[in-house]
């Protein structure tokens, strides 16, 4: 009785799916925590100067009369 509910317990897979549904969504979140990490930096100083480029531009008004 012992052994025939613990085989059947052995071979239901059913958990399994969840697991790897865990897993891989754990990855997704660890790689994108990286992406965000390694490209920070770069996007910051990228802003930076499209922020200094455009505040010594002048703005001209064009007038439709």
């Amino acid at each position: 009785m012992m052994f025939s509910t613990f085989k059947k317990f052995a071979l239901d897979e059913s958990g399994a799916v969840t697991v790897d549904w865990v897993v891989l969504t754990a990855a997704i979140v660890a790689i994108g925590g990286m992406m965000y990490t390694l490209l920070n930096e770069g996007v910051r100083s990228v802003d930076e100067q499209t922020g200094q480029a455009l505040s010594s531009m002048e703005v001209q008004q064009i007038s439709f009369d």
